[in-house]
């Protein structure tokens, strides 16, 4: 067994019925923060994403998978079946949190709805994520993060300005889904230690999506103007996108008057700051166009490495537009650790991005690291529901785990 490491969350249970990446995000952060994830599998298949590559590992394990199932222990079972439910419902008794992302209804169906559940644990935190939610007319539909970035009016905004919408380099609203359970279990567990009850939670993609657009929503809202597709650029502050220098690309963002006051003076162009089309944001939002064409011929006179230097004094933020590669040979990725080294089930050694979750003293470590498929289905009917071998052997024979 992998050595403990108490966390924020140590003696919480989680019975983790989720797979792809939304639920499995959400509970591989409540690992990291110490709760006892058991990652509920089906039998001889196990999560979707485990077939998801190139690239695998020696052991089978694949880069996807690895990426979101850290700090679990791997039972499986089979939910289609009476024995396979009966096991489950022992394990909800000693559980904490039960998080699903099946379509809506399936669970129901099952006879483990959460009505029938919290007859065997009244505190039971009981978290359903899905595409579109418990209610409304598309409740039943299933849930994908490129879907719901289509729909959620994502895409529309992102873009190049005359190019075709398009969606975010990786599976953004399912890692905000993820990211919108983990904050309601947390806030569910804090409130069951006042009020001695659990709760019903319901996450969707769409709502998380929808959320997530924050102040573009906000300006639609208000205004009733349909928000377009500014590229690299902002759409309401400029400047603030992408610009070419004479060697590459950089991104600067002068976020504020007296930013854009600052750097006006290191390029020796002060006129620009008492100028009425560019002295302040609103009016360099209204005249963007022009500014940017100035600009535009002004980045083009210096290296990307020169304007840094340039942006530096003048205390404005840029920088390159790195590879990934490149991101992570930063030195501020050392410096914050976040990168950590696992030795996986067959003894390779892999790094994997750590947690972003910087706590002092009780600090996230990795007591797991990714499961194979079962890995710990024996140690968990033992130590859990006290089963002994020759009942686990009658489970597995009967493909049951």
């Amino acid at each position: 067994m992998a050595q403990t490491q108490q966390g924020l969350l140590d003696g919480i249970r989680v019975l983790d019925l989720t797979r792809v990446l939304a639920g499995p995000y959400c509970t591989m952060v409540l690992g990291d923060l110490g709760a006892d994830i058991i990652k509920v599998e089906e039998p001889n298949k196990g999560d979707d994403t485990r077939q998801w590559g190139p690239p695998f590992l020696k052991n089978g394990l694949s880069a996807y998978f690895i990426s979101a199932n850290r700090n679990k222990r791997s039972l499986t079972l089979d939910l289609r079946s009476e024995s396979g439910r009966k096991v489950l419902r022992e394990l909800i008794q000693k559980s904490d949190v039960l998080v699903e992302n099946f379509k809506t209804g399936t669970l129901e169906r099952m006879g483990l709805a959460y009505e029938e559940l919290k007859k065997l644990r009244s505190d039971l935190i009981y978290c359903t994520i899905t595409g579109f939610g418990h209610t409304g007319p598309y409740k039943s539909l299933p849930g994908y993060d490129f879907i719901t970035q289509a729909m959620g009016g994502l895409m529309s905004i992102t873009g190049a300005e005359d190019g075709e919408p398009v969606r975010v380099g990786v599976a953004i609203v399912d890692l905000l889904a993820g990211q919108n359970a983990c904050n309601a279990i947390t806030a569910a567990l804090f409130a069951r230690e006042r009020h001695k009850t659990g709760q019903r939670i319901d996450i969707s993609l769409f709502d998380s999506q929808l959320a997530a657009l924050t102040y573009v929503a906000s300006n639609y809202l208000i205004t009733g103007n349909l928000p377009k597709r500014f590229g690299n650029a902002h759409p309401n502050i400029v400047p603030y996108q992408t610009f070419q220098a004479n060697d590459g690309y950089l991104a600067f963002a002068s976020g504020n008057d007296l930013q854009w006051n600052r750097f006006c003076t290191e390029v020796d162009r002060l006129e620009w700051t008492t100028n009425q089309r560019f002295s302040t944001n609103p009016q360099r939002v209204a005249n963007r166009a022009e500014l940017i064409s100035i600009l535009d011929a002004l980045f083009l006179t210096k290296s990307v490495e020169d304007w840094l230097k340039i942006c530096e004094a003048a205390t404005v933020p840029a920088a390159p537009i790195n590879t990934v590669a490149k991101a992570f040979q930063h030195p501020q990725v050392e410096a914050r650790e976040m990168v950590v080294e696992a030795a996986l089930p067959g003894g390779e050694v892999i790094n994997l991005v750590a947690s972003p979750l910087k706590i002092t003293p009780q600090e996230t470590r990795m007591r797991y690291p990714p499961p194979l498929l079962g890995q710990h289905t024996e140690e968990i009917l033992q130590e859990l529901l006290g089963y002994d071998l020759e009942q686990i052997a009658r489970l597995k024979q009967a493909n049951v785990t």
